[in-house]
Formats: structure tokens, sequence, C-alpha cells
């Protein structure tokens, strides 16, 4: 059976309630301490994007459990303006706020798979998975 919480994100708070609910039902379904804190780390550089660009948008987490395998996987939305090349958004140093350029690459080498969906005007989704060994 699989869980999953929704947390909308509209500040720093609620990247911090995002943050925690993700690393907790991380260690639900069996993850480490430690592969916890990235699924956390993931789901906190994705809603910080979310604050920083977007303004608001949601962050959804949930269990997965395939024939073969389980894991996590979260999903941030958003209805911001959305990113005019993705490719370059997912390149290391590349940043529109002046920041070190970490967030959407980073979250690519922290979760095991990493899809982005965004059109100037009609926001971003961001799906990451991470599975467990």
């Amino acid at each position: 059976m699989s869980e999953e919480i929704q947390v909308p994100i509209r500040s720093d708070q609620d990247i911090v309630a995002a943050r925690k609910k993700g690393r907790e039902l991380a260690l639900s379904v069996g993850f480490s301490a430690s592969a916890a804190t990235l699924v956390a780390t993931a789901i906190s550089e994705l809603a910080r994007n979310i604050v920083l660009y977007a303004r608001s948008g949601e962050i959804q987490v949930r269990s997965i459990e395939l024939p073969q395998r389980k894991g996590i996987v979260v999903v941030a939305r958003d209805d911001g303006p959305g990113i005019a090349n993705v490719r370059q958004a997912i390149q290391d140093g590349f940043s529109t706020s002046g920041g070190l350029g970490l967030g959407l690459p980073g979250v690519r080498r922290l979760m095991d798979d990493f899809e982005i969906v965004s059109s100037p005007g009609y926001g971003t989704k961001v799906t990451a998975r991470k599975w467990l060994l």
C-alpha cells in the first residue's frame, strides 16, 4: 500500500515541513537515515525553487512498490513562469537567481531517476525517484 503526502509550498516554513515529512516517509519505507536525508535534501531544493521562482506550488511525496523494488517518488509542481531552457537549467553552475546553480543538478545527482517538464508561461513539474537498494 502506498503512502502519500502533499505539502503546499509558499514559504520557507513550507520548505521545512515538506523536507521533514519527506524524510519521515522515506524512513518508514525502509531507507537508511543517510538515504532519507538525501531524499529530504532533494525535496528542500525543489521546494526552494518553487518559492524562489514560482512563489507557490506543491510537493507530493509517495512511496512506490513495484514487484522487484520499493522507493520514494517526489513530484514538485508549480504554475510559475516555467523554464525557457531546461537543458541549461540542469547544468552545474547555471543560475538565473545569482545562486550557485546547484539546485536542479543537485537533485538529479541525489536521486536515481529525474525528469523535468516545463514550458514558459505554464509552470514546471519535476519528478524524481529514489530506490531502495
